[in-house]
């Protein structure tokens, strides 16, 4: 029996030289199963992208039917999908050589995962830094206390059935679909762990030109929502902690002082360790600003 068929849904929204070399990553891939691409073109007129395609690879382009956004998009893509197994590949990202052979074996694992990731590498434009998973399996509970910023959602393929059944499709209710890959890895974790193939394997564009980059809003109102709809983060006070942090910094840059000093309250009292609840509650007493702090830690490669 050959490796199983792979379909990859690629959200684009007028980038069209950067999803073009998206497709091109996939397509190139040594992988030796089916692979089909779906763009899934969200609010802009589709286009079939100039890319040569060798054997056992296809390419569709379809429009966005449901909520507009990166969940929506996505949706249409899983619907839409012909094969058993569904990857995911922001427009703005691409695969590294071997993705697929090194993680697809992975889902023959005991456990039946329905969520298989990979390892990255953060690219600024000047500096690339690799992000390895710190576990191998990841558990729900380890999930909870660290969002794992290498998995990223670039390196994600789920179980198509699972995604129609018992998992569930992204959650187009998320506020500007925000956080929308966290939640598929807090529910396919509460499933099954998920298994990583360790290694640097798709290249993550970090920049301005991301979505989300200083969207401060919309990515408070998504860590609310998951903090409101998780119940494993009320259960663990570290879990609590870490994430009330996050929402505390991101009301204090988008210059809700008060709402984030609640939230840097509920944060130290669950885990007074945690350095971005004192930098929230920093820059709301405007001690410091938002900008050099970012730059601080993007510096450093890291994320907030």
């Amino acid at each position: 029996m050959g490796s199983p068929a792979v379909s990859v849904v690629v959200p684009t929204h007028q980038r069209p030289e950067l999803m073009r070399r998206a497709v091109a990553s996939v397509v190139a891939q040594d992988y030796d199963g089916e692979v089909e691409v779906i763009v899934v073109f969200d609010a802009c007129e589709p286009f079939v992208p100039d890319v040569e395609l060798p054997e056992r690879r296809t390419l569709r382009v379809v429009s966005n039917r449901r909520t507009r956004g990166l969940a929506g998009a996505r949706n249409t893509g899983i619907v839409e999908a012909a094969h058993d197994f569904v990857a995911f590949l922001d427009d703005d990202d691409w695969w590294l050589p071997g993705k697929l052979t090194a993680q697809m074996p992975l889902f023959d694992r005991p456990e039946h995962p329905v969520l298989v990731g990979t390892a990255a590498v953060f690219d600024d434009g000047e500096h690339q830094h690799e992000r390895p998973v710190p576990f191998d399996l990841v558990t729900h509970d380890e999930l909870l206390r660290d969002r794992m910023a290498g998995l990223h959602s670039s390196t994600f393929v789920l179980r198509r059935d699972a995604m129609l059944g018992d998992l569930g499709l992204v959650d187009e209710e998320l506020p500007g679909s925000y956080g929308e890959d966290y939640d598929l890895l807090l529910r396919s974790s509460a499933i099954t762990p998920i298994p990583v193939a360790n290694q640097p394997l798709v290249s993550v564009t970090w920049s301005q030109s991301s979505y989300f980059f200083g969207r401060w809003g919309a990515y408070a109102e998504g860590l609310e929502y998951l903090c409101a709809t998780h119940p494993g983060f009320e259960q663990d006070p570290k879990a609590q902690g870490r994430i009330a942090a996050q929402i505390a910094f991101a009301r204090a840059a988008h210059g809700d002082r008060a709402l984030a000093r609640s939230w840097v309250r509920r944060s130290i009292r669950r885990d007074p360790t945690q350095v971005k609840a004192w930098l929230a509650l920093a820059i709301s007493l405007r001690l410091v600003s938002v900008t050099w702090v970012v730059a601080m830690v993007q510096r450093a490669g890291r994320g907030i």
